[in-house]
C-alpha cells in the first residue's frame, strides 16, 4: 500500500466482504438461498450498470467478444458462484464460508495450469497447490459432528462456488476484450441475477411465498446489494487500478477476519483451532504460488522508493 488511502479502502473492502458472509448466514433465515442470491443481485445490477453509465465512455458491450466475458461472468462468477455459496452457507459457519473461498486465487492458479499449457508449475508452486487444498482439508472436517459424507457437504458447496469464480476469473482475464472491467462486471451481474431466478424457478423447494419479509432480511438485502456488492466493487475497481492485481488478491485473506469476528459478534458463532490453522496453510500455499511475483513486486517497489528518495 503506498498511501494512507489505499489502505483504508482495502481495509473497507476487506470489512465489506468480510461482513458479507455474516449477512448471508443471517437473511438465509428468511430467504430461500437461491431466491436470495437472485434478489441480491437485482438491485446490483441496477447501482452497476448506473455506474458504469456514468463512468463508463461506453457502457454497453458491442461485440461477440464484449459479450464472451459478460456470459462467462454473468454463468460463473455470479450465478453459479452464489448458488453455490448461499446453498453451502446453510451448513457452515461465516467464518468458515470466507477461509474456504479464500481458495480462490490458488485454484485460479491450477485452472491457469490446466488449460494454458505455457504456465506450467514449478516444485515451489507445486507444494502451494497441495497446501491450499490441504488447508481446506482442515478447515472442512472440524464441521464434522455426524456422518462424514452428509458433513462435508456444506463445505462442498463453497468449495465449488470457489472454483466457479476462480475458473470464470481465468476464463475472462484471457478473452481479448476491450470492454473496461466496470462494464463486463455490471452486464455479468444483470444476467446472473436472471440465471438465479431462473434457477430458483426450477428448484422445488423454493417459493416466494417461503419468504419471511422481516427487518432482518430487509436489512440483509439491501446491505448485501448495496454495500457489499455495489459500494464494494467501485472500491475494488480503484484499488484494482492503482495496486495492481497481486496486492488486491491479497484481500481474499483478509476477509475472513471480518467475516469470523462478525459471525461471532452478530450471529454467536465460533471458530476452532483447526479452521484457523486451514487457514493458515491455505495462506501459506498462496504465498509459496505467488512467490515469484511477490518477490518481484517487492523488488519494483524498493527500487521505486530508492528512486523517489534520490
Amino acid at each position: 500500500m503506498s498511501t494512507t488511502r489505499d489502505a483504508g479502502l482495502f481495509l473497507l473492502l476487506s470489512f465489506l466482504w468480510g461482513t458479507s458472509f455474516m449477512a448471508i448466514k443471517l437473511g438465509l433465515e428468511f430467504i430461500p438461498p437461491v431466491l436470495f442470491a437472485a434478489v441480491r443481485y437485482d438491485v446490483t445490477a441496477v447501482l452497476l450498470l448506473g455506474y458504469a453509465a456514468v463512468t463508463a465512455g461506453d457502457w454497453r458491450p458491442r461485440s461477440r467478444t464484449d459479450w464472451l466475458p459478460v456470459l462467462v461472468g454473468a454463468t460463473l462468477i455470479i450465478a453459479l458462484y452464489n448458488a453455490f455459496l448461499f446453498i453451502g452457507q446453510q451448513g457452515v459457519t461465516s467464518g468458515v464460508a470466507a477461509i474456504v473461498i479464500a481458495m480462490n486465487p490458488i485454484i485460479a492458479t491450477g485452472f491457469s495450469w490446466v488449460l494454458l499449457p505455457q504456465e506450467r508449475l514449478g516444485g515451489t508452486e507445486t507444494v502451494g497447490l497441495l497446501l491450499g487444498f490441504l488447508g481446506v482439508g482442515l478447515v472442512a472436517f472440524p464441521e464434522s459432528g455426524g456422518p462424514l459424507a452428509a458433513d462435508l457437504v456444506a463445505p462442498a458447496f463453497v468449495l465449488l462456488a470457489a472454483a466457479c469464480v476462480a475458473l470464470g476469473s481465468v476464463v475472462v482475464q484471457r478473452v481479448d476484450s476491450e470492454m473496461g472491467t466496470e462494464t463486463m462486471v455490471a452486464w455479468s451481474t444483470a444476467l446472473g441475477a436472471l440465471l438465479l431466478h431462473a434457477m430458483s424457478a426450477g428448484l422445488r423447494p423454493e417459493s416466494v411465498s417461503d419468504v419471511a419479509l422481516t427487518p432482518a432480511a430487509i436489512v440483509t438485502v439491501v446491505y448485501l446489494a448495496v454495500f457489499a456488492s455495489a459500494v464494494g466493487y467501485v472500491i475494488y475497481f480503484e484499488l484494482l487500478d492503482r495496486l495492481g492485481a497481486i496486492d488486491i488478491t491479497l484481500v481474499s485473506y483478509t476477509v475472513p477476519v471480518f467475516a469470523a469476528l462478525s459471525g461471532w459478534l452478530v450471529l454467536g458463532e465460533s471458530l476452532d483451532f483447526a479452521a484457523v490453522a486451514g487457514f493458515v496453510v491455505i495462506f501459506a500455499g498462496f504465498l509459496l504460488l505467488k512467490q515469484a511475483t511477490i518477490r518481484d513486486r517487492i523488488a519494483t517497489h524498493r527500487n521505486t522508493n530508492a528512486t523517489d528518495r534520490q
